[in-house]
C-alpha cells in the first residue's frame, strides 16, 4: 500500500499504519540498529541499578528514593513502549505497524509519559516540603501519604491514556496511512484525522494543557517557593546544600519537559518530520538513558550504594 495511491483519498477501514524511518540508506540500519540497541540496554540496566540500590540499602528508604525507584521503573516502561519495536523494524527493514498495535502502544506510551510528569510533580513537592517545612516533613511525607500520592499519580496517568485512546477511536477517516514519526506519536496520527479537525484539535491540546501543563505548573510553583525559601538561609554552606538535593531533579524535569512538551504542543504550529523525530527521540530514548546517571553522579547516597554493588563499574 503506497502513500502517493491514498493522497486525497479518505480511508475509511485502515489496518496498519507506516512509521517514518531514520535514514532510508541501506547502509546506515546497521549503524542505527546498533545505535538504538545499546542506549536501550544502558537505560534498562542504569535504570535497574537505581531500583536495586534503593531496595538494598536501608538508609535509602525514604520517601525520596521510593519516588526515585519508581520514576525508575517507569523510564524503563517508557523506553520500552517505543525503542524495542524501532529496534525491531531497524532489523527487519519494515516500517509497518497494525492498528491495534498502534493503539496499544499510544495507550503504554501515554501512560508512561504521563506517569513520569506525575512523579517528577510528586518529587518537586517532596522538595518543596523538606526545604520549606522540614520539622513537618514527617508527617507531611510518611509512607502512607506516599503511597497515596503514588495512586495518585498512576489514577491520572490511566486517566490521561484512556482519554487518548478514546479520542484515537474517534477517529475513522484518515487521509493517509505514513506517520510522521518512529511510533505511534499521537499528535502525529490525529494529524491524519480527516474529520472533526477543530475538534479533535481542540480536544487533544485541553488534554495536553490538563495532564501536562498543570503538573508543570506544580513544579514551578515548588520550586518557587524552594528558591524563595533558600535564598532567606543566611549561610552560603547550607544554601548549597539546600540546592544540591535539587539539582538532579531539576535538570531531569527540563531534559523531560523541553523535550517533550516542545514536540506535542509545537506541532499545533509547525512540524518539521526530521525535527519532531529528533525531539521525539530525546524524550523517549536519550532522557531515560540519562536519568540513572544524573542521579547517580550528583548523588553521594546514590552513587556511593552503586560502589558496593559488584556489578557496578565505575
Amino acid at each position: 500500500m503506497s502513500s502517493s495511491n491514498m493522497e486525497r483519498q479518505n480511508l475509511t477501514h485502515v489496518s496498519e499504519f507506516y512509521l517514518m524511518r531514520f535514514s532510508e540508506d541501506p547502509d546506515l540500519q546497521p549503524i542505527l540498529f546498533g545505535l538504538f540497541l545499546s542506549m536501550y540496554i544502558v537505560t534498562v540496566v542504569g535504570n535497574l541499578l537505581i531500583i536495586l540500590a534503593v531496595s538494598s540499602a536501608a538508609h535509602l528508604h525514604t520517601p525520596m528514593y521510593f519516588f526515585l525507584s519508581n520514576l525508575s521503573f517507569t523510564d524503563l516502561c517508557f523506553t520500552s513502549s517505543t525503542v524495542p519495536k524501532l529496534t525491531v523494524d531497524i532489523l527487519t527493514q519494515s516500517r509497518v505497524i497494525s492498528y491495534a498495535d498502534c493503539l496499544t502502544q499510544i495507550s503504554l506510551f501515554i501512560f508512561f509519559g504521563c506517569m513520569e510528569s506525575m512523579l517528577l510533580t510528586v518529587m518537586a513537592y517532596d522538595r518543596f516540603v523538606a526545604i520549606c517545612h522540614p520539622l513537618h516533613y514527617s508527617v507531611i511525607i510518611n509512607p502512607h501519604h506516599c503511597v497515596l500520592l503514588l495512586l495518585l499519580s498512576v489514577f491520572v496517568s490511566l486517566l490521561d491514556s484512556q482519554m487518548h485512546n478514546l479520542i484515537a477511536l474517534q477517529v475513522t477517516c484518515f487521509k493517509d496511512v505514513e506517520i510522521a514519526s518512529f511510533f505511534c506519536n499521537p499528535p502525529q496520527l490525529f494529524d491524519l484525522s480527516c474529520s472533526h479537525t477543530l475538534i479533535k484539535n481542540i480536544v487533544t491540546y485541553m488534554v495536553g494543557i490538563l495532564f501536562g501543563f498543570f503538573p508543570m505548573s506544580g513544579i514551578i510553583l515548588s520550586y518557587y517557593k524552594i528558591v524563595s525559601a533558600i535564598l532567606k538561609i543566611p549561610s552560603s554552606g547550607r544554601r548549597y546544600k539546600a540546592f544540591s538535593t535539587c539539582g538532579s531533579h531539576l535538570s531531569v524535569v527540563c531534559l523531560f519537559y523541553g523535550t517533550g512538551l516542545g514536540t506535542y504542543l509545537g506541532s499545533a504550529v509547525s512540524y518539521s518530520p526530521s525535527k519532531g523525530m529528533v525531539a521525539s527521540l530525546m524524550y523517549t530514548v536519550v532522557t531515560p538513558m540519562l536519568n540513572p546517571f544524573i542521579y547517580s553522579l550528583r548523588n553521594r547516597d546514590i552513587s556511593s550504594t552503586l560502589k558496593r554493588i559488584q556489578f557496578w563499574k565505575i
